[in-house]
């Protein structure tokens, strides 16, 4: 029995994601960051006073709340990123980017816009238009 388009396109989209975790995260190495951590300092750096209560921030990065400390942890013990207490619940626990995370972040921003051209060079702007709409009307079904 052959699989239905939709089981080929989720297969496709699967080893997509995969390539793109290779080739961004080999241009992330030369800063000591993977895409996750990436993705954690992007999400500081757009927040408002760059902190983020975890849970958020575990949320809006795609990991559940024992992933994103598995993943922040180590940040911390680099400098990259911050815990703080909530001036206003003890119960919630703070992440802030750091002056260290901060620059990492700056300096690997140039790299993953450089991976990501490379990544769609193949495409013209209006297919990456066409795939970008794509992708944000599957992703409001989430």
């Amino acid at each position: 029995m052959s699989e239905n388009k939709e089981s080929r396109l989720v297969t496709g989209v699967i080893a997509l994601n995969s390539y793109i975790q290779k080739r961004v995260g080999r241009a992330l190495s030369v800063h000591g960051i993977g895409v996750s951590e990436y993705l954690v300092l992007n999400q500081l750096f757009a927040a408002p006073m760059q902190t983020m209560r975890r849970s958020d921030l575990a949320e809006q990065v795609g990991l559940s709340p024992s992933g994103i400390t598995r993943l922040i942890n180590p940040m911390e013990k680099i400098g990259l990123v911050e815990k703080e207490e909530s001036p206003r619940d003890a119960r919630v626990s703070l992440v802030r980017l750091s002056a260290a995370g901060k620059q990492v972040y700056e300096d690997a921003k140039v790299s993953f816009a450089q991976a990501s051209n490379a990544l769609f060079e193949p495409l013209e702007g209006g297919q990456i238009d066409a795939f970008m709409e794509l992708l944000n009307t599957v992703s409001k079904g989430a």
